[in-house]
């Protein structure tokens, strides 16, 4: 993903993903990537949803792009960022569906489970995370589905 060097990643965390989210600053300082961090900012037990929601705020403003985000399966936070309609925030434990979730879902949050994966293994990840560009052609129409044209649900 070229257009990430030049960006301002934005991270989120909820108290279960903060040791990994410490880890990750420290590989995006190392790479020489920008970042924004939108909490938590300690252990002390919190909401995912808070900064899943705050993390996405910052994307759909402009802010920053792409996201990190971690809690501790990675499910919480990842069903929170999805609830924007602009955001495709996908789950990854090896290094392979982070490459797929750029090359054929043009995701804009990688999101990551804090209890489940190493440093080494959250490394890989965000290394293919950063090098794979969206294929575009067949993807783009599928994901030109994916919003919701008009919802008066709370689904």
């Amino acid at each position: 993903m070229s257009d990430m060097e030049t960006k301002i990643i934005g991270i989120a965390s909820d108290h279960a993903g903060y040791a990994l989210k410490q880890f990750v600053k420290k590989y995006l300082d190392d790479n020489g990537y920008q970042w924004k961090d939108y909490g938590t900012y300690s252990e002390a037990s919190c909401d995912y949803s808070d900064f899943g929601h705050a993390l996405a705020e910052g994307i759909e403003r402009g802010e920053v792009y792409p996201g990190i985000a971690i809690c501790g399966s990675g499910e919480g936070i990842s069903m929170t960022l999805n609830k924007h309609q602009s955001i495709r925030a996908g789950l990854c434990w090896i290094p392979e569906i982070a490459h797929l979730i750029r090359q054929h879902n043009n995701a804009n949050v990688l999101v990551m489970p804090g209890r489940f994966i190493d440093e080494a293994t959250a490394s890989l990840i965000m290394d293919e995370f950063f090098a794979t560009e969206f294929e575009g052609g067949r993807h783009q129409a599928r994901i030109d589905k994916i919003p919701l044209k008009e919802s008066n649900s709370q689904a």
